[in-house]
């Protein structure tokens, strides 16, 4: 049979610059989940929806102070930034979402949003980020693999520090995926956007919530 391709809502969510998939813990298993990003007229401000709770509220505000720090090194001019604010959704807005995990993947999805290069679609993410850009540890490992598994996501990326936590991931389905482990959102950016020439005009808000 072969290995099972992702499903098409994931490559259709990710088919935009803005769009980032992320891995949540719940009570009864691990999710996927679709960070989207979008840019608009205004005046700087970061807005967030989606049901957020304030410790994820909290990873999206580091996420864009490391982004809005480093913007020359991550290719973004600065005008992008500049008289434009930037609405961050996590859909599903009816279940509450919180914890830091999905900083990594906030950010991913800021980047891809104002460099125009899409998300790989076959990527999922998670990782708390701090303000020096690294990725820190996260729970739930085991149950967001399984879950990546399921929806045919085989390129994973985890903290360094989460190795350990990969054991208790059944050996067959550990070896049909390519488990990234990042310390730095510098070891995640180059292998899970696109080449720069597949994207679209930069910083162009996305129609990925449509």
């Amino acid at each position: 049979l072969g290995p099972q391709k992702y499903l098409p809502e994931t490559a259709d969510r990710t088919a935009s610059p803005g769009v980032a998939t992320g891995l949540a813990w719940t009570p009864t298993g691990g999710e996927i989940m679709f960070i989207e990003a979008t840019a608009m007229p205004g005046k700087g401000g970061l807005m967030l929806t989606g049901q957020l709770g304030d410790v994820m509220k909290e990873s999206a505000q580091a996420a864009m102070s490391y982004l809005k720090s480093h913007l020359e090194a991550l290719g973004i001019a600065k005008d992008k930034l500049e008289n434009r604010d930037i609405h961050i959704h996590v859909p599903a807005g009816a279940i509450p979402k919180d914890g830091p995990s999905a900083g990594v993947a906030i950010f991913s999805a800021l980047v891809s949003l104002l460099t125009g290069r899409c998300i790989r679609a076959d990527v999922a993410m998670t990782g708390e980020i701090t303000l020096r850009g690294l990725v820190l540890p996260v729970g739930g490992i085991k149950e967001k693999l399984l879950a990546a598994h399921r929806a045919g996501i085989r390129r994973i990326f985890l903290p360094e520090r989460n190795e350990k936590d990969v054991v208790d991931v059944p050996e067959e389905i550990r070896s049909e995926m390519d488990i990234i482990y990042a310390k730095s959102v510098d070891d995640v950016l180059g292998r899970a956007l696109e080449a720069a020439e597949e994207a679209d005009e930069p910083g162009e808000p996305s129609d990925a919530g449509k």
